[in-house]
């Protein structure tokens, strides 16, 4: 069992762009879909597809490498946990690594990276960090 699904998630991708793979499967899950989505709208994955059906559905995600063949995902940072959780009002989320990273929230409009949610002045919790 899993505690930190979110968690969890971020560090495959961290992972898995350490040793260069072309793609990665976890557990799926709505919320798991939803940041992966967020995350491939900005650039940091590829094609996101679900496997499988019922109990033993899977997510599968594109990782994305550059030209000279350094991964897209540098870095991840969990924020909020599930002993902590953070939150941030809209007026406290910041760019991350002056622009060149991203802060995926989560708010009553869906999953969010901090430029939608600066745009659309929203807060939520602060799910983690990406560059």
């Amino acid at each position: 069992m899993i505690t930190d699904p979110i968690g969890d998630f971020i560090v495959r991708l961290k992972n898995a762009t350490a040793v260069r793979k072309a793609s990665v499967a976890v557990p799926f899950s709505k919320l798991k879909l939803a940041v992966a989505l967020a995350l491939r709208k900005s650039g940091y994955l590829g094609e996101v597809s679900e496997e499988g059906s019922g109990i033993h559905k899977t997510l599968v995600v594109e990782l994305l490498y550059g030209a000279d063949g350094l991964p897209r995902i540098n870095g991840v940072k969990r924020i909020s946990k599930p002993g902590r959780r953070l939150y941030a009002k809209a007026r406290e989320v910041f760019p991350v690594k002056y622009g060149k990273g991203l802060m995926v929230l989560s708010t009553p409009q869906g999953i969010v990276t901090d430029r939608e949610a600066r745009q659309n002045r929203l807060g939520g919790e602060t799910l983690f960090k990406i560059w």
